[in-house]
């Protein structure tokens, strides 16, 4: 049975280029400027974020890129352990929102 996501899956993204060429050059230029390039955040930290944000849309390639990238930028096996639990930590209290949500409803109080 083939993995529904893998690594490798990228290879696919020439497909992606070759379909709509400016908008993909128009995408990469964006991640890049805002991902790659040190501004008053450091790289380390872009990282974190982005694995962050990655852990909370679950993408598997955000999570392999930013995992690696935050590593080569100096973040410790600490770091990438805090990020998670800060995410996990994140994600549950919007959980706890949107029950709020579901409660209000329930009760017809929209």
């Amino acid at each position: 049975m083939t993995k529904f996501t893998e690594s490798s899956d990228k290879k696919f993204a020439k497909d992606i280029i070759k379909g709509a060429p400016n908008q993909a050059k128009a995408w990469f230029n964006f991640d890049h400027e805002v991902g790659e390039v040190e501004t008053i955040i450091p790289l380390k930290y872009k990282e974190l974020i982005s694995l962050g944000v990655a852990l909370t849309t679950q993408c598997p390639y955000c999570l392999e890129k930013h995992t690696k990238q935050a590593k080569e930028h100096g973040a410790t096996e600490e770091e990438i352990a805090e990020t998670i639990m800060i995410t996990a930590a994140l994600r549950s209290g919007a959980a706890m929102g949107y029950g709020l949500l579901a409660m209000k409803l329930f009760k017809g109080e929209e």
